[in-house]
């Protein structure tokens, strides 16, 4: 695992905006990027590159508007671990096809899983996997019914 080092020792003003237009689109062109920071190509090329190489940037992803999947479940599930578990549970969990996203959190709660399913079926036999993990100590679930606001890329 990288030793991670604060933002401000490896970024830069220009990385920060960089990351910004990359957050609001992260197919823009090398050249709309260039013209939007008032820099060359290859400076935008050249950070990229070195921001992907110390791990800042770990991938580029899809985002869909919540209603383009109609027949798709989202839950979330707060998990609490028993003893000093941690890091297998997460390992078992980024294992498990159902969970979209995972999240380290404080307070009652040790982990946030977003659960994914095509249908109710799907959920309950994720959500039954899940709880089998060792050492995963209580869970709550909640399903996802409406969104009102989702601020892609922020």
């Amino acid at each position: 695992m990288r030793e991670s080092t604060s933002q401000s020792d490896t970024m830069d003003a220009l990385d920060q905006q960089l990351i910004s237009l990359l957050r609001s689109n992260a197919r823009m062109s090398v050249a709309t990027l260039s013209h939007r920071l008032k820099v060359s190509r290859g400076t935008v090329t050249n950070r990229i590159a070195k921001l992907e190489k110390e791990g800042i940037i770990v991938g580029y992803t899809v985002q869909l508007r919540p209603d383009s999947q109609p027949n798709n479940i989202r839950a979330w599930m707060s998990i609490v671990i028993a003893g000093n578990e941690t890091r297998s549970v997460i390992a078992a969990l980024l294992g498990e096809p159902g969970v979209a996203a995972l999240h380290d959190t404080n307070g009652r709660w040790d982990l946030l899983a977003e659960i994914r399913a095509e249908n109710l079926n799907e959920l309950s036999s994720i959500l039954e996997r899940i709880r089998l993990i060792r050492s995963i100590q209580s869970t709550e679930t909640s399903i996802l019914l409406t969104t009102y606001r989702n601020q892609v890329g922020r």
